[in-house]
């Protein structure tokens, strides 16, 4: 039973349940105490003890019932004259006075798979198809590739090669015998593709998503399909939730600083020099703030839609987030993103600022006159576009006094380098004022930038 509980919690992973070492242990202890008799008691344990939100109590409920419900074994198919009494059959089977190798004996010398088949105890063929998925390691298969080779393993270990010489001696002593066997035979392939389907739908989820989100992860934010939208929302969550656990909790060593020797030997003077007491020298570290000033023209707007989402999803890792965007001219849209699901608040910032010929020079002029006070020494400005801005005055000027008063500059642009100076692209003149320039068109691009950005408070 605990194996098929750790299968069962790999499944659960694979349904995207998050699942910690302690939580197993803990559902594992409860399932001791309630026992495994009751299936719909046992679900329940599950749910109350794994699930934590509404969206991981479903995956969880789908995910018991596809494990716990086993593919029922595949009756033999009985030819409609099957109730009827055949004498010419039973004397075939009993044997002919002449013969000594009669039906009786016949199925005595058959192995263990062809009595079981032709006895069609459907507790015993599905125990026999579990073990033997047991022992061909089924839990292991990810791709849909693999379900002709596991389907192959696991009629291996229930003794197929077996059965086949069975069937070629049935062929010349009692082919009705023979037939029989066939038929069902084929319900056993049937049943076990069913329980392969079933293991590929259990185990190869996790591993299928994973290579969807790798796709995705690496295809540009620009092109992304409508029918992948809700997709690569669910990607940046992700994202933006391995950021929060990899720097929302520094170290112990990292708070504590290094050792002072000086400070040590000094304050231990009168022990003969014995630390009984330590000093420590304490590095201190700036609370992060971001400033995030987007272009939300038509030409970007997609991207700036998933920048926007994962920067508004670090508040464990940023205490101070504000949000710009702009087309012509430049408004807040921090209050929007915080109150707001990402369709609705996307949908009202496009709606006041986006789809419009990008005006550079004129958004910042509008940061200059209303929101320059909110930059100090600590903020890290970032700049999302592709510096377009449709042969009109880039104002520059303001860029330089921005990267001035803050702490870095990083702009993002989800172009491609080569492009960069060509046309109206302004890149060249703007990136002489920033501290980071970096082509940002992809998920995994994206996470990077942000993520060295954090890492720099830490």
């Amino acid at each position: 039973m605990r194996e098929n509980l750790h299968r069962f919690f790999r499944a659960a992973r694979g349904a995207g349940v998050r699942l910690s070492p302690a939580e197993s242990i803990d559902a594992m202890r409860a399932v001791a105490k309630v026992g495994i008799a009751d299936r719909a008691i046992l679900r329940d344990t599950f749910l109350l003890t794994l699930a934590k939100t509404q969206d991981e109590k479903k995956a969880l409920g789908d995910c018991f019932d596809l494990f716990f419900d086993q593919p029922e074994p595949q009756a033999l198919r009985e030819d409609n004259e099957a109730d009827e009494p055949d004498t010419e059959g039973s004397d075939q089977a009993a044997g002919s006075p002449g013969d000594a190798s009669g039906g009786g004996e016949q199925a005595e010398g058959l192995g263990q798979l062809a009595q079981m088949l032709l006895a069609q105890d459907r507790n015993e063929i599905s125990a026999a198809i579990a073990n033997a998925a047991s022992a061909a390691s089924l839990s292991d298969i990810r791709y849909f590739t693999q379900r002709g080779i596991f389907s192959g393993r696991i009629l291996e270990r229930m003794g197929i090669q077996r059965l086949r010489d069975d069937l070629d001696d049935l062929q010349a002593t009692n082919p009705a015998l023979a037939e029989r066997l066939t038929d069902a035979l084929e319900g056993l392939r049937g049943t076990v593709r069913e329980t392969v389907a079933q293991a590929l739908m259990l185990y190869g989820r996790e591993e299928a998503e994973n290579l969807r989100n790798e796709i995705l992860r690496n295809a540009p934010l620009s092109r992304i399909e409508p029918r992948q939208i809700e997709q690569m929302r669910h990607l940046i969550r992700q994202i933006a939730r391995r950021l929060r656990e990899r720097y929302s909790k520094p170290r112990k060593r990292q708070r504590r600083g290094h050792l002072d020797v000086r400070r040590t030997i000094r304050r231990n003077a009168a022990w003969g020099g014995v630390p009984f007491l330590t000093a420590w020298k304490r590095r201190h570290r700036d609370k992060p703030k971001i400033v995030a000033i987007c272009d939300v023209s038509g030409s970007v707007a997609r991207v700036s839609d998933f920048f926007l989402l994962l920067i508004h999803s670090l508040h464990e890792v940023v205490d101070d987030v504000r949000s710009f965007a702009f087309s012509a001219h430049l408004i807040e849209v921090s209050d929007i993103l915080e109150k707001k699901s990402p369709e609705e608040a996307m949908a009202e910032i496009m709606s006041k600022a986006g789809f419009g010929s990008s005006d550079y020079g004129n958004s910042f002029a509008d940061f200059e006159n209303e929101f320059m006070n909110s930059l100090t020494p600590r903020t890290t400005v970032i700049v999302l576009g592709d510096a377009r801005s449709n042969n009109l005055d880039p104002r520059a000027d303001i860029l330089r006094r921005i990267a001035e008063r803050s702490k870095r500059l990083v702009w993002l642009n989800p172009e491609g380098r080569m492009a960069w100076g060509w046309g109206d692209s302004e890149m060249p003149r703007y990136s002489t004022f920033c501290t980071v320039v970096r082509q940002c068109a992809t998920a995994q691009q994206l996470e990077r930038a942000v993520s060295d950005i954090v890492a720099s408070y830490q």
